[in-house]
C-alpha cells in the first residue's frame, strides 16, 4: 500500500512538474507573439509616418501643414504607447530622435519650414519618470511609470530666449541635434531657422525635477554678468557655424562669431555674423559649463563624430554685406 501511495506521490510530483514547464512555455510563447505583434503594429506606423513625412519636401506651405498635421496624427497613435521608447523610428530621417545612454528618456523634435522664412517646431518628450510621491509627513515613495509630454512651441512670446525656463507645455522650440548627459541635467544643442536673414543654434539645458516634470533651461553656465539658462548664437542664413561636443576635451567647441567690419557699425546686425574662424569653448568642470576662448578644435576624432572635427579653412567665410 505504502508503494502505491508512494508511486501515486512521485507521478503528481512529475505531473506538477511538467505542467510547470508547459506554463513557462506557453507564458514565453505568448510573450513572444505579442512582442512580434507590437513591433508589426510599430514598422506598419513607422510606414505611414515615413509616407507623411515626404510633405515637408513640397513647395507649397499649404500642403506642408496639412501633411504635418497628419504626421502629428500617425504620431498620436503609438505615444501612449512606452514601446515607443524603444522603438528606433530609423527611416523617418527629417525627425531628430535623442536618447541618453541610461534610456530615461527619448526627445523627437522636428521642424516646418513657412513661406515667410520662419520655422515652426514640434514634438515629444517620452519618459520613463522615477517619482517621489508624498505618503505622509515624512514618508516617500519611488513610483516607476511611463509618461509622455508634447512639447508645444511658445518661442514667438519670449523676449529673451537666453533667461527663458520653459516647460513642455511653455517649450521654446528648436530642433535638438545633440545630447550631452551631465550631472543632474541633459544638455542639448539645437537649431532654429529663425528668418530668412538671421539662423540661431542653442546650447539649451532639460533636466528633471524631483516629482518627475521636466524643464527647459538651467543655471549651469558660469558665464558673469549673463546669468543664461541657455546659450544662443545668432548669424547669417548665407554660412554654416559649428557647435559641437567633444568628448575627449570635455568641452563643446563652437565657432567664433563676428563681422567683416570693425567696430560697432554691425554690431547686432546678426544678418552679417558668420564665423571668423577662430573658435571657443565651454569646459564642463564640477557641474557646470565654463567658457574659454581661442580653442584648437583641429584635434583627434571621438566617438560622437560622424565626419572630421571643424577646421577653420574649411568653414564658409563671413557672409559679405553689399
Amino acid at each position: 500500500m505504502n508503494n502505491v501511495t508512494n508511486l501515486q506521490f512521485e507521478i503528481i510530483e512529475i505531473m506538477k512538474s511538467l505542467y510547470l514547464v508547459f506554463v513557462i512555455v506557453l507564458s514565453n510563447l505568448s510573450f513572444a507573439q505579442n512582442t512580434d505583434s507590437i513591433k508589426a503594429y510599430f514598422n506598419s506606423i513607422e510606414q505611414e509616418l515615413k509616407i507623411a513625412q515626404k510633405t515637408f519636401l513640397s513647395r507649397n506651405e499649404n500642403v506642408r501643414v496639412e501633411g504635418n498635421k497628419k504626421f502629428m496624427a500617425i504620431w498620436e497613435k503609438v505615444i501612449t504607447n512606452p514601446y515607443c521608447i524603444q522603438y528606433p523610428f530609423d527611416s523617418i530621417v527629417e525627425v531628430a530622435k535623442l536618447m541618453p545612454a541610461n534610456k530615461k528618456f527619448k526627445l523627437i523634435t522636428w521642424n516646418l519650414p513657412l513661406d515667410n522664412g520662419n520655422h515652426a517646431f514640434f514634438g515629444y518628450l517620452l519618459v520613463n519618470n522615477s517619482k517621489k510621491i508624498k505618503k505622509g509627513l515624512f514618508k516617500h515613495e519611488i513610483v516607476n511609470q511611463y509618461e509622455f509630454y508634447r512639447l508645444l512651441d511658445r518661442s514667438s512670446s519670449v523676449n529673451n530666449p537666453e533667461t527663458y525656463i520653459g516647460s513642455t507645455e511653455k517649450w521654446f522650440g528648436m530642433l535638438y541635434t545633440s545630447l550631452i548627459e551631465c550631472d543632474g541635467y541633459y544638455t542639448l544643442i539645437g537649431w532654429d531657422g529663425n528668418d530668412k536673414l538671421v539662423q540661431r543654434k542653442f546650447i539649451d539645458v532639460l533636466y528633471f525635477k524631483s516629482d518627475g516634470t521636466p524643464v527647459f533651461g538651467k543655471d549651469v553656465f558660469k558665464i558673469p554678468r549673463k546669468n543664461p539658462r541657455r546659450l544662443m548664437f545668432q548669424y547669417s542664413t548665407e554660412v554654416s557655424m559649428s557647435v559641437r561636443y567633444n568628448e575627449k576635451l570635455n568641452k563643446i567647441v563652437y565657432s567664433h562669431l563676428s563681422t567683416k567690419s570693425n567696430g560697432d557699425i554691425l554690431s547686432q546686425q546678426y544678418q552679417y555674423y558668420g564665423p571668423d574662424g577662430s573658435f571657443d569653448a565651454l569646459e564642463y568642470k564640477k557641474g557646470k559649463w565654463v567658457p574659454s576662448e581661442d580653442v584648437d578644435a583641429r584635434n583627434d576624432k571621438n566617438k560622437n563624430d560622424k565626419i572630421n572635427p571643424p577646421n577653420p579653412k574649411d568653414i564658409k567665410p563671413i557672409f559679405k554685406p553689399n
